[in-house]
């Protein structure tokens, strides 16, 4: 993109502070950052220009969105993810089958080598590990909700560990997701025997 367009887009946005983000740049901004990653790009190597490139907008467009290069890349891991789902309440079984169908679908699915390709970098990095960690923790959140609900309510063992539960049925379908890691297991069903294999030993007697 040369100097010219550049230099128009910005003063464009010069006369109209304020004006409404345009939601199509947003995700073809977004979009750029996960195709680099998918590609193996670490975050070293992907810059604000090569981002503006691919998304074929300026770099004016990006930085009147994003301060720096860590805080988009981290909103794009977060676009992958989706909305927050919302647990119906009914029942701890459909409501956990849910929440990990909604991590495996849309985005997620399409992107999955993203997170693959960032979790090095989240080791390297302790402020990138932070703010990744702010991303997925009001997802914890959902999930904390729907175990504390069925303790609650007597359909979950009394002295279920949440945080270890969450972990036992988190990181399976990570792993699963991002790198298939048991070729055995099949996709088609995979959150409802993930699910029903936690909850045996998690129902109250």
């Amino acid at each position: 993109m040369n100097t010219a367009v550049n230099v128009n887009e910005t003063a464009q946005e010069r006369k109209a502070p304020g004006r409404p983000r345009s939601a199509q740049a947003d995700e073809a901004i977004l979009d750029a950052v996960l195709e680099m990653l998918s590609s193996g790009q670490s975050v070293a190597a992907i810059s604000i220009e090569a981002v503006a490139a691919k998304a074929g907008v300026g770099k004016a467009t990006i930085y009147r969105r994003w301060p720096n290069k860590e805080a988009l890349i981290i909103d794009a891991v977060a676009a992958m993810k989706g909305a927050l789902p919302v647990p119906v309440g009914e029942s701890v079984r459909d409501d956990l089958i849910m929440l990990v169908k909604a991590n495996r679908s849309g985005k997620a699915k399409r992107y999955g080598k993203a997170t693959v390709c960032l979790l090095p970098e989240f080791l390297k990095d302790e402020e990138l590990h932070h703010m990744y960690q702010a991303v997925i923790e009001p997802r914890r959140d959902v999930m904390r909700g729907v175990l504390r609900r069925g303790i609650e309510n007597g359909e979950l063992r009394s002295d279920l560990d949440v945080e270890l539960s969450l972990l036992m049925i988190q990181g399976p379908g990570m792993m699963q997701h991002m790198l298939n890691w048991n070729p055995s297991i099949r996709e088609d069903g995979f959150a409802e025997a993930l699910i029903d294999a936690f909850l045996r030993g998690a129902y109250s007697s």
